[in-house]
């Protein structure tokens, strides 16, 4: 077999081994969308927006207090171990779950972030957050922080 040949035959076994996983998060896109598009008909826009929204927020709260110097570095592991959780497609629940799927990644975000705020101010998450305050505030409440 010529080495082309090889590089081919390895490329394909790379893509359809991850064809699952292109095809779990296909799913968990679609789902997503079917929420948000539901809170949206339902009348539900300012909820629409938040949930639609609440993932990349948090990504970018974790990825600004990782950056932050304020934050100490055990709080920087714990958002590195949160944020790795987050972004794999297989949880404990798994995201297609509709509701429990995704309240497992809060449940796990508040975890962390109250770890986080065990050794750093509460107006350092504000700083970062990009979201509504108030979407915040309810997941320090899951967090109890």
């Amino acid at each position: 077999m010529s080495p082309r040949s090889a590089a081919l035959l390895a490329g394909a076994r790379t893509l359809a081994a991850a064809e699952p996983l292109l095809a779990a998060v296909a799913v968990v896109a679609l789902i997503w969308a079917v929420l948000v598009l539901t809170l949206v008909v339902a009348g539900r826009g300012s909820a629409a927006r938040e949930l639609s929204t609440f993932i990349p927020n948090m990504a970018a709260l974790f990825v600004g207090l990782g950056r932050d110097e304020r934050v100490p570095r055990r709080a920087k592991v714990a958002l590195i171990a949160g944020g790795l959780y987050l972004a794999m497609p297989i949880d404990l629940v798994p995201d297609f779950i509709p509701i429990a799927g995704q309240a497992d990644d809060a449940i796990v975000a508040a975890a962390v972030l109250r770890f986080v705020l065990a050794s750093t101010e509460r107006s350092v998450l504000y700083e970062h957050w990009r979201g509504d305050p108030r979407t915040l505030d309810r997941v320090l409440a899951i967090a109890r922080a």
